[in-house]
């Protein structure tokens, strides 16, 4: 038996009692903290770990932040990247010139439906330039729903941080409008490579 400085006496039993809750409610303390932060705060970590497969060449932004984005909407009127805050948003900058811009275009369409009403938002920006190529890219989108068809300047390419690399360019966004992963290249985008990558994005919460 052992007296404690108050003169309570503990059995050898009951110590070991106390040490074992301790250890409990450690490893209870872990999971739940691990819990959140699957929920709450994916880390770029876990995003590396998706690039593999269809997205091995996603590039996880270190220091997560917004991007100035702008483009003229479906309807003519212009939008932001802020009107689409709580979604988790892909932001696709292509042209009807660019070979690998087409070809990955019925992908992003595909992703897009995969998920309709999921809080998913698929950009396809075309940065043609002139009447007659712009008319061409409206064509092209015309036939690839739900994608919608958004123009922007040229400008935006080199207006994001880092600027892009080429096209296609593809920007992940979180659903609080932070950029979190870039895709520079072609990719198929409708496979369950970039559906782990969004169902991760998914699971944040704004």
């Amino acid at each position: 038996m052992k007296q404690t400085q108050s003169g309570e006496t503990r059995s050898p039993a009951k110590n070991a009692r106390l040490v074992w809750a301790g250890l409990g409610l450690i490893v209870i303390l872990a999971a739940l903290y691990g819990a959140y932060a699957i929920l709450f705060k994916p880390s770029g970590a876990d995003l590396k770990r998706l690039a593999r497969g269809d997205m091995a060449k996603l590039a996880v932004v270190e220091k997560p932040a917004p991007q100035p984005i702008a483009a003229q909407g479906p309807d003519g009127r212009a939008v932001n990247l802020s009107d689409f805050k709580g979604d988790v948003v892909l932001v696709n900058l292509w042209a009807t010139w660019c070979a690998p811009c087409v070809k990955e275009m019925p992908t992003l369409a595909r992703l897009q439906a995969r998920y309709a009403g999921r809080g998913v938002k698929v950009l396809a920006i075309s940065l043609d330039k002139g009447p007659e190529d712009i008319a061409k890219a409206k064509t092209f989108i015309a036939d690839k729903a739900p994608l919608q068809f958004y123009h922007g300047d040229y400008a935006l390419a080199f207006s994001i941080t880092p600027p892009a690399e080429g096209l296609p360019t593809t920007l992940v966004f979180d659903r609080s409008g932070r950029e979190q992963a870039r895709l520079s290249g072609g990719a198929d985008w409708s496979g369950d490579d970039a559906a782990a990558v969004i169902d991760r994005l998914l699971a944040q919460k704004s």
